[in-house]
């Protein structure tokens, strides 16, 4: 699962758990919600974790410039 996956989940998480009224029976739909959103989180944590561990590099780039002997 990717980053953008577990955002999703938190997503459909919290639209489950807080912003539908839906009856299904034996379905408690807000813990499903709530569960998803859990999952969710653990999966973006897990994502920070593992870039942590992996020394990331910095994300800024190197410009070189090139000088040039112009002559006439």
């Amino acid at each position: 699962m990717s980053l953008g996956g577990c955002i999703i989940l938190i997503a459909v998480g919290a639209i489950l758990a807080f912003a539908t009224d839906w009856q299904i029976q034996d379905v408690n739909l807000d813990l499903v919600g709530w569960i998803l959103m859990i999952v969710g989180l653990i999966g973006v944590f897990a994502f920070r974790s593992i870039g942590k561990r992996r020394g990331m590099p910095p994300s800024h780039t190197t410009v070189i410039e090139e000088e040039r002997d112009h002559r006439i």
